[in-house]
């Protein structure tokens, strides 16, 4: 069987304007050819200030094989939104558990659950912003992420009967480092 030359010459310009697209992305944007393979993902973790945790909660994301250095900011949003609804979850299931007794220790597991839930809200803010090339917002909303767990630990000591529970600091902890990592990658982007 024959192909008919207009096959042929259609097909030809395909694979050209194709690799014309390409070439001209690469010269506009080229960091949009960059992947999130390891040497990107140690460049990018070795400039945060907790570069095991930033290494291996990008390595363990299977997009982050194909992400650029916005792409990866986004994994570690998308990792602290996890955490803090994560947290928010497990306050809500503690006050629960409560059910009438202690209203304060109540009172204040639930007021820390709005914080996480706050949290995420900023996050999402944050990934919706990273895709709209707004850093400067994306980072304004990184850093009020990770304030509310502050917020929700200084309610305790409001409440002079409260110990802050250990599990609770653990998870403060996690989702102050997670947004750090956040942080210093987006600071890192080209603006």
């Amino acid at each position: 069987m024959m192909i008919p030359c207009w096959v042929v010459l259609f097909s030809s310009m395909m694979i050209s304007k194709r690799f014309f697209f390409l070439l001209l992305l690469a010269h506009l944007q080229p960091e949009a050819l960059v992947k999130g393979d390891a040497t990107l993902i140690k460049k990018t973790c070795k400039n945060t200030n907790y570069f095991d945790l930033c290494f291996s909660s990008l390595k363990s994301d299977p997009s982050s094989t194909n992400a650029d250095p916005k792409g990866l900011a986004v994994i570690m949003v998308g990792i602290g939104m996890a955490n803090a609804t994560s947290t928010s979850l497990y306050l809500s299931s503690q006050t629960q558990l409560l059910g009438t007794a202690n209203g304060s220790t109540k009172r204040a597991l639930k007021e820390c659950a709005e914080k996480y839930t706050y949290a995420n809200d900023a996050l999402q803010a944050s990934a919706q912003d990273l895709a709209n090339q707004a850093y400067d917002y994306a980072s304004m909303h990184i850093a009020a992420a990770s304030d509310y767990p502050s917020v929700c630990h200084n309610m305790f000591k409001r409440y002079q009967d409260l110990v802050y529970p250990p599990e609770l600091a653990r998870r403060e902890d996690g989702l102050k480092r997670i947004c750090d990592v956040a942080m210093a990658i987006v600071q890192n982007l080209d603006w």
